[in-house]
């Protein structure tokens, strides 16, 4: 475990040409409005797992039936590009248009799934080590899947080059140096999740646990949450001790790539930060977090138990709420009223 605090809090752009994360939920409502399957997601009171006032715990497993808060993400933005195009978008709206991504989990199936709702085609990267079984899920949404390369980042550069080489659109839910529009929508698609869980919580929390890849989720929420309630919540952003992409940049004051070792939060083993979500976390995070996969895999029984079942990746923000270790270091007493994120379904 380690634990650093962020001195950027509060204060200008830690990369200068990137925006921050939108906070605009009220364009997202608007849109998830025409979406049959756009119901809201709950809140659990689940304080009985941590030794605080009340543990609220955000569910997106069932968000939109894709199983993950990643739902809102890219096919968010392929809504909006069939709005943009149609008062009455169907689907049919973008026939001849394809989105292309890589994926090791669930961005790939929102990505499939937009596609598939507006007639466009999606085009999936994954690396060899993905399992077939999410090599099927992404064709049952109509995707065409292509293995290639031995992990993420070289599925990544395939699907960028295919873009190219193609004229696709490539959808990416991280950002990089000049790739900054449509990762922006799409976190801004998560201020669904966010705005959800603000009118559900009974008063403001004292504490909010963010787990974090590239950070899109965390970016999005702490964005929101600061618009809502201020400066109030202390918001602890929790990545792998094995890619602490985010942590590094904010002890280095720019972006850097955390090289390590797998981490069985998959989902979460990002070396490399989205910068609009850096951004945003430099301004509005108090501090990082590093966990090792023992210290969220031992929580996960005790989380299926109470009627959480999920992966590392997407319990890890409540497993960190469960660790006596880490509320110490963090100063969160039994009186804390404690928000987290359960983000997906488990494999």
């Amino acid at each position: 475990m380690k634990l650093s605090s962020n001195p950027h809090r509060g204060k200008e752009k830690l990369i200068p040409d990137a925006p921050f994360p939108s906070i605009n939920a009220a364009r997202v409502a608007d849109l998830l409005t025409v979406c049959p399957a756009a119901a809201e997601t709950n809140l659990v009171e689940a304080k009985d797992l941590a030794n605080v006032a009340d543990l609220w715990v955000k569910d997106e497993r069932g968000r939109m039936n894709l199983g993950s808060f990643k739902a809102l993400g890219a096919a968010y933005v392929i809504a909006r590009h069939a709005a943009d195009l149609a008062q009455t978008p169907d689907e049919s709206t973008l026939r001849g248009k394809t989105y292309v991504t890589a994926s090791a989990g669930n961005h790939g199936m929102s990505v499939a799934a937009g596609a598939r709702i507006f007639g466009a085609d999606a085009v999936v990267y994954i690396a060899e080590t993905v399992p077939e079984s999410f090599a099927e899920r992404l064709r049952a949404q109509k995707a065409r899947v292509v293995r290639q390369g031995t992990d993420y980042a070289a599925s990544m550069e395939a699907a960028g080059k295919a873009a190219q080489d193609n004229g696709w659109t490539l959808l990416s839910d991280s950002s990089w140096d000049g790739y900054y529009e449509l990762p922006h929508t799409l976190m801004e698609g998560y201020l669904q999740m966010a705005a959800e869980a603000v009118r559900q919580c009974p008063n403001a929390p004292t504490h909010i646990i963010l787990q974090a890849g590239v950070g899109g989720l965390a970016g999005s929420v702490a964005a929101y949450a600061r618009h809502a309630w201020g400066d109030g919540p202390k918001i602890i952003v929790v990545e792998p001790e094995a890619a602490p992409a985010l942590q590094a940049s904010i002890e280095a004051g720019t972006c850097v790539f955390a090289d390590g070792p797998d981490s069985i939060m998959g989902r979460l083993d990002c070396k490399e930060p989205s910068l609009i979500a850096l951004n945003g976390l430099a301004r509005d995070a108090d501090c990082f977090l590093t966990l090792s996969d023992d210290d969220v895999v031992r929580y996960l029984p005790a989380m299926a138990e109470a009627g959480l079942a999920t992966t590392a990746s997407g319990g890890a923000g409540v497993a960190a709420a469960m660790n006596a270790d880490v509320c110490e270091a963090l100063n969160i007493g039994s009186d804390a009223q404690v928000l987290c994120i359960l983000s997906e379904v488990p494999d």
